[in-house]
C-alpha cells in the first residue's frame, strides 16, 4: 500500500522531516518526505497497509515542538521505485 501525506501547521524547523524517517525506517516502509514551499510537509510511504496506517498516526502527532493542524492522505501512484526512506 503506498500513500502521500500532506501536513499542514508548524511543521517546518521542528525536526519533522527527521521525525517521519525515524518511524518510517521503524515501521520498515519505503518512500520519502520533504519540505513544501507553502510551510506544509510532504510525505510518501510504502509498505504494509498496518505499516503506513500507524504512519499517518504518528505522522498526527509529530515530534516535540510540532503542531500538527491536518493530515491529508490520498493514494500514491506505485509506479516510482522506492527503496529505504530519505529526506528530500
Amino acid at each position: 500500500m503506498r500513500q502521500r501525506f500532506l501536513v499542514s501547521g508548524r511543521v517546518q524547523g521542528v525536526g519533522f522531516r527527521y521525525f517521519a524517517r525515524r518511524i518510517a525506517t521503524r515501521l520498515g516502509l519505503s518512500g520519502w518526505v520533504r519540505n513544501l514551499p507553502d510551510g506544509g510537509v510532504e510525505a510518501v510511504a510504502d509498505g504494509s497497509p498496518d505499516a503506513v496506517a500507524r504512519f499517518q498516526e504518528e505522522l498526527r502527532s509529530g515530534p516535540t515542538l510540532a503542531v500538527v493542524d491536518r493530515v491529508r492522505a490520498t493514494d500514491s501512484d506505485p509506479t516510482e521505485p522506492l527503496k529505504g526512506f530519505e529526506i528530500r
